[in-house]
């Protein structure tokens, strides 16, 4: 099993450049990226899962309020 899992890890590692080049193609920031292969829990066979964990920051254009009139602003 363990050749397998080799060959899966390379294909979800595959899979999580892909998320992470969309991400950054949509003009995201990819600060942190998480991968965890496990055997599904879910199932009785020992098919790998994988789950991938993604944080992203985006800059946005910051647009000149008056401070008095900002409704976001905490009195």
């Amino acid at each position: 099993m363990e050749n397998v899992y080799g060959i899966m890890n390379e294909e979800i590692l595959e899979d999580q450049r892909e998320l992470v080049s969309l991400l950054e193609s949509a003009g995201w920031d990819v600060t942190d990226a998480e991968l965890s292969v496990y055997e599904s829990p879910w199932t009785d066979d020992e098919t790998p899962e994988a789950s991938v964990t993604l944080s992203a920051r985006k800059r946005y254009p910051n647009e000149t309020v008056d401070d008095d009139e900002n409704p976001f602003r905490v009195r």
